[in-house]
């Protein structure tokens, strides 16, 4: 199975100072050994909180990234991969729900992100996961399967190989709600055998993290499940003893 991910989405938070003090606070507290850990600040603050994390495991991902390469044209307030991977980007988050929903990135939106940041080195976390209606219609793993299945068109199944998937139900998103340990675990469970119809070795191999409301509370339960190898983290992120908590748990 692979290592333990868990990945701080900061989303549109923070400002230089503020910034500053919570990477030294994590820095204090998370585990240097046994589980990954990545910091996605807001596009901003890329360059402040990477040059902090200079010579430490802990690595810098960025929320979103332009569909498009850099020499397309001219695409005025976008970062292209190559951007981001010039300023020390290891990971990006692309289909998050609230991208696909404001932003209006459909499954062929979110594939071809998915494309450009591979091509510039860049790990994509593919964010995949349903609205309340869908899941309450019993459409779950049929949306589920239709955002990745449109990322295996584009990119191909082996392409998954240097990926995260990232399970996130739309309706536990920044809504205290989470997904109960077992439901999580039937998605996971569910993306692991879709991986494993291609291949059982790329099954084994990608990380699936779960995304929704995890908290220092929640997270233990969460990660005793069979398929959870990690958690994208949203608001209890931006506090470093909850975030810090969390990664122990994962350790566990």
């Amino acid at each position: 199975m692979p290592q333990s991910l868990v990945i701080g989405n900061w989303k549109m938070h923070g400002s230089r100072a503020a910034n500053q003090a919570l990477v030294a606070a994590l820095q204090q507290c998370l585990p240097v050994n046994g589980v990954q850990v990545v910091l996605c600040p807001p596009m901003l603050h890329i360059a402040d909180v990477a040059a902090q994390l200079e010579d430490s495991p802990v690595l810098v991902g960025a929320q979103n990234l332009c569909a498009e390469a850099q020499q397309a044209g001219a695409y005025t307030g976008e970062v292209s991969a190559a951007q981001l991977a010039d300023y020390g980007v290891r990971y990006v988050l692309v289909g998050h729900s609230e991208r696909r929903a404001l932003y209006h990135d459909n499954d062929d939106r979110v594939a071809q992100k998915f494309l450009q940041a591979q091509q510039a080195g860049l790990v994509p976390v593919l964010c995949v996961g349903e609205q309340l209606a869908e899941r309450e219609a019993g459409q779950a793993l049929a949306v589920i399967t239709a955002q990745l299945q449109a990322v295996a068109d584009k990119a191909g199944m082996a392409a998954f190989a240097a990926a995260v998937i990232a399970y996130e139900p739309v309706w536990a998103i920044g809504t205290g709600q989470t997904a109960s340990p077992e439901q999580a675990q039937a998605v996971h469970a569910h993306i692991r055998q879709w991986l494993a119809a291609d291949s059982a070795a790329l099954a084994q191999q990608v990380p699936l993290l779960y995304g929704g409301s995890v908290n220092a509370g929640n997270a233990a339960s969460l990660f005793l499940m069979a398929d959870i190898d990690g958690a994208l983290v949203g608001g209890a992120s931006l506090k470093a003893d909850e975030f810090c908590a969390i990664c122990n748990a994962a350790l566990e």
